[in-house]
């Protein structure tokens, strides 16, 4: 492709008007297709439920190009990590755990009783997850951010045991890469594992009698973080027989401008996340063709300059990415609620009252001073947010992901005879009479 080329294809959409899922097919998407995934994946999830750590193993050597030593890393290479890290690195991670701790600490949520009726009350309890585990990536780029992103919720919401998976590195004998052992230590994790891919997800949802140092691995109750397209899919085979967060994709921006952004923020900010991943999404939805004009005059400037550079021109000349020409920031808001991206930036004039507007994301950054990355790393947000449109049906991760609401009902006699009459004519209507006897004995003589 000649370098002249623009890196972003333009969708314009100031002529159209298109039903919600005529607006929906027209925009920039991924092709994401979890289902093939999942039949590539099956294999290897029914071998290691079936098998353990020896399929693990296996596993590791075909994908991974190593058979780990150690399945469940030592503590002494936890301890070694952490001594070793890098003074500066410590630092910035003590910091991003102690922004985050500090916004999941105000979204705890205490014990909501209400007195419905004089003699009944119903109690909702937030009870932790008793065992999860906890998924961090190795692939193109070391994500010590990811360990703080999902162990520090974890613990703020109360959850006892938390394992976390990370693939066996060879440049580093087959343990998970330093700087992940290193977060996890200086978090509390004691129990790691050096499993990547689905097979990770597979050991975690079905543990293993012995993971070849003699002690068994329990399964998990809950398995969360982010991961490719096979650890998605693997994921989706095991929900069920745990719980998941999201079936996670590539990471995606979507950016909200107007003729007041700046040109060089906005392509820096496109250019952050197609970093990420030759299948990472880029959006500019914009009213002005002054401004995408001049974004793709930046990121003709920039992404020559970019560590990444081959990476980030297939991200950004992917269809999963482009230019979305509006009306209006009315046009614009629609636009940007039919796509729910995973981080979405506002960069208009009167940015919150617009951000305020916005139904669909995974998270909104507001106004020029608060790029994604901001987020990724030092915001006091969590990163682990949802992809492909799924922000209109569920949030990110947070402490609300690792609770779980019961109700405890306590109805004293009279408060039950107020309610007898209504619930016992329901069960009548529903043709379950031994409902409403198991309320009338109650009262028998």
């Amino acid at each position: 492709m000649p370098a002249s080329a623009p890196f972003l294809a333009v969708t314009d959409l100031r002529t159209r008007t298109l039903s919600p899922a005529e607006l929906s097919a027209a925009l920039p998407r991924a092709e994401l297709d979890v289902e093939a995934a999942a039949a590539a994946v099956r294999p290897v999830v029914e071998d290691v439920a079936a098998r353990g750590a020896e399929a693990v193993l296996e596993a590791s050597e075909r994908f991974d190009g190593i058979r780990p030593e150690h399945l469940r890393v030592p503590q002494a290479a936890l301890r070694r990590a952490l001594e070793e890290l890098d003074p500066a690195i410590r630092a910035a991670l003590e910091e991003s755990a102690e922004r985050v701790r500090r916004v999941d600490a105000a979204q705890a949520r205490p014990a909501e009783s209400v007195e419905v009726v004089p003699g009944g009350t119903v109690t909702q309890r937030w009870v932790p997850v008793a065992r999860v585990g906890l998924y961090v990536p190795g692939g193109r780029a070391v994500l010590p951010s990811s360990v703080v992103m999902n162990v520090v919720p974890a613990q703020v919401a109360g959850v006892e045991q938390i394992v976390l998976a990370s693939p066996p590195q060879k440049e580093h004998g087959g343990l998970p890469h330093p700087t992940i052992m290193a977060a996890c230590a200086l978090l509390g994790v004691t129990e790691v594992l050096a499993v990547g891919g689905a097979q990770a997800i597979a050991l975690l949802a079905h543990g293993a009698d012995d993971l070849g140092d003699g002690a068994a691995l329990e399964s998990v109750d809950l398995v969360t973080g982010p991961g490719n397209v096979y650890v998605a899919a693997a994921k989706r085979l095991v929900r069920g027989t745990v719980g998941i967060d999201a079936e996670a994709g590539p990471t995606e921006i979507a950016i909200l401008a107007d003729g007041a952004a700046d040109p060089a923020y906005v392509a820096a900010d496109l250019i952050s996340q197609a970093e990420h991943d030759p299948l990472a999404a880029s959006v500019l939805v914009t009213d002005s063709p002054q401004l995408a004009a001049a974004v793709e005059a930046e990121l003709a400037v920039q992404v020559p300059q970019a560590l990444h550079r081959a990476r980030i021109e297939q991200a950004l000349r992917g269809q999963q990415s482009g230019i979305v020409l509006v009306t209006d920031l009315e046009q614009g808001l629609a636009v940007v609620d039919a796509y729910g991206a995973e981080h979405l930036e506002i960069q208009t004039a009167d940015a919150a009252e617009v951000a305020a507007r916005v139904t669909n994301a995974g998270a909104v950054f507001v106004g020029p001073h608060s790029p994604v990355s901001l987020g990724d790393y030092a915001a006091g947000s969590n990163h682990v947010l949802p992809t492909g449109g799924t922000s209109r049906f569920t949030g990110g991760l947070g402490v609300q992901t690792f609770l779980r609401g019961i109700h405890v009902v306590h109805y004293d006699r009279g408060a039950l005879a107020g309610a007898r009459a209504a619930a016992t004519t329901l069960a009548d209507a529903e043709g379950l009479p031994a409902h409403g006897s198991a309320i009338d004995i109650r009262f028998a003589d």
